[in-house]
């Protein structure tokens, strides 16, 4: 389970004073769904999508994962999260192989699981062919497919993934998502942000819109359907977005 509750963050600048990155965002996501979780550049998500990983100190309100507090216990939500950034950065140096292994040491496993696991993740994301070469050599699709094998490597309960298909081909998306499935089925509770609107629509259980830093609309893809008057996903989200600038509830 994944509980956000009136999570804010806010930030200070010099020239604009106050910055609301996150303000009053509550949602829920149980074992077994995905949360689809959509904005803008600079809207909030990987702001909140942060601090539900413990890499950012909420300003106001709390959130649990996995049973944890992400205040009180961050330690532990860690070892229930597999956390993606957008901005993840590999190390150039290491081979792939070489970079799975490390994070699952990080994770507590040992070289038996490491071993298993490795040769599992690179059948699941097609990693054998570069998986003994140098981070650095990769392209850019072959960094995102191994920055997502890390985040799954100790096969945690909950995963945060932030535009994990950005950079891939459309065989390697496909692929990505059809994994992403896969983890629902097993029993994760997955939070999924994404700009590719085709991808929410064929993943997300539910779906967030957040706007300005506030969850400005929520629900079943029906719901926002029939709450927008659109069948379209991307026009759903505009409507949504336009209705917050124009104080439309």
């Amino acid at each position: 389970m994944i509980r956000a509750c009136s999570l804010a963050k806010h930030f200070e600048d010099r020239k604009r004073g106050e910055i609301r990155a996150v303000d009053d965002v509550s949602f829920e996501c149980p074992p077994g769904r995905i949360y689809g979780l959509l904005g803008a550049n600079g809207a909030g998500k990987t702001t909140t999508l942060r601090m539900l990983a413990t890499l950012l100190k909420p300003t106001a309100g709390t959130a649990t994962v996995a049973g944890h507090d992400v205040i009180e216990k961050p330690g532990c939500v860690r070892g229930k999260v597999g956390f993606l950034a957008a901005t993840t950065a590999l190390y150039g140096r290491l081979t792939g192989r070489e970079t799975l292994a490390y994070f699952g040491r990080l994770n507590g496993m040992d070289e038996t699981a490491i071993v298993a696991r490795t040769a599992r993740l690179a059948e699941e994301f097609r990693l054998a062919e570069f998986l003994d070469l140098r981070v650095d050599k990769y392209s850019t699709g072959m960094k995102q497919r191994v920055s997502i094998a890390r985040t799954v490597m100790h096969d945690p309960e909950v995963l945060i993934l932030d535009e994990p298909t950005l950079g891939l081909d459309v065989l390697a998306a496909r692929g990505i998502v059809a994994f992403v499935r896969g983890c629902r089925d097993r029993g994760r509770a997955v939070i999924y942000s994404t700009h590719v609107m085709s991808e929410a629509e064929k993943l997300c259980d539910v779906i967030g819109i957040i706007h300005r830093g506030r969850l400005v609309a929520e629900g079943t893809l029906g719901d926002l359907r029939a709450r927008w008057g659109a069948e379209d996903l991307e026009e759903i989200f505009v409507r949504a977005v336009q209705g917050e600038e124009e104080g439309v509830s």
